[in-house]
Parts: C-alpha cells; sequence; structure tokens
C-alpha cells in the first residue's frame, strides 16, 4: 500500500529518538513536512537533513513542522541529531511498517546489485492531515531542500 496526494496522514506515526510516540494529531492546525530518508550520517542524508536545519526558521515560519523517518534505531537518531544540531524528531522505523505503508520501502539497485530499501521521499501535508504534496527519489534536491519545500507552499 502506498499513500498519495489527497491521502490522509495516518494517526501513528511511530517512536521518535526519545521513545515518544509521534502522532499526526500531534500536527493538527500545523502543515508538516514528512521526509522518508536512507540511513542516518550518509552524504545525502545528512546534506538533507542540514539544509531542513538551516531552513528551519523559514519553513516555521510558513507554518511547517518537519518530522524525519528512517529505519535507524532511536540510538542512532539520537547521535544523528546530536552531531548535526538537528530542532526536529526522527522516527526510528526499524520494522519498516512505516516506510511500507507511505509505500517508500521499495527495491533499489546500486551498482547492477538488487536489494530493498527507503527510497528517499517528501510527503508535505497541510494542516488537515492531507497530504498536498510528494517529492520523490532523485527530484529530491538534498542540498537545498528546505528552499524546495518552500518554492512548493
Amino acid at each position: 500500500m502506498a499513500l498519495h496526494i489527497g491521502d490522509i496522514l495516518p494517526e501513528n506515526l511511530g517512536t521518535d529518538q526519545n521513545g515518544n510516540l509521534v502522532k499526526a494529531s500531534d500536527f493538527a492546525g500545523k502543515k508538516m513536512a514528512l521526509y522518508f530518508y536512507p540511513k542516518d550520517n550518509t552524504p545525502g542524508c545528512t546534506a538533507q537533513a542540514c539544509s531542513l536545519r538551516d531552513g528551519y526558521a523559514e519553513l516555521r515560519g510558513a507554518g511547517y513542522e518537519i518530522v524525519g523517518v528512517s529505519v535507524d534505531s532511536e540510538a542512532s537518531h539520537k547521535k544523528f541529531i546530536d552531531k548535526y544540531s538537528l530542532p526536529f524528531p526522527l522516527i526510528a522505523d526499524s520494522d519498516k511498517k512505516l516506510a511500507e505503508k507511505f509505500g517508500v520501502w521499495r527495491e533499489k539497485s546500486m551498482m547492477g546489485k538488487k536489494f530493498m530499501g527507503t527510497v528517499r521521499t517528501t510527503f508535505l501535508v497541510d494542516e488537515s492531515g492531507i497530504i498536498s504534496h510528494i517529492i520523490e527519489g532523485r527530484s529530491v534536491d538534498t542540498k537545498n531542500h528546505a528552499a524546495q519545500i518552500l518554492g512548493i507552499s
């Protein structure tokens, strides 16, 4: 199952780096950029997280809350947040249930080798909890992701 533009965000999103349950209702009345990324501390994922960190004040000014998701553990997320001073939560989707629900856990290939992994995807969600825009795969500008989101809204 994959979520599409016009779908409602599921209520239970998972647990963050501190083990706190993150729910869609926590963001009622606010826009959200829910971004799925492959792995903490890799070049593209770090560039994307740092772009969102550097543009955080502007994104918040535009009404956005930022939430990241990867299949890394809570401990890995804590280290990633601390290392790069990330001001937003990261959901630890270790069982891949959220990635599967959103349709971003798919077959990928690198150097001719096929494997399952997270396709980098950002879901923009409106104040009513409805997915309004999806940026996927190579369309995600990791180095300028905050500006990319602000350009859409």
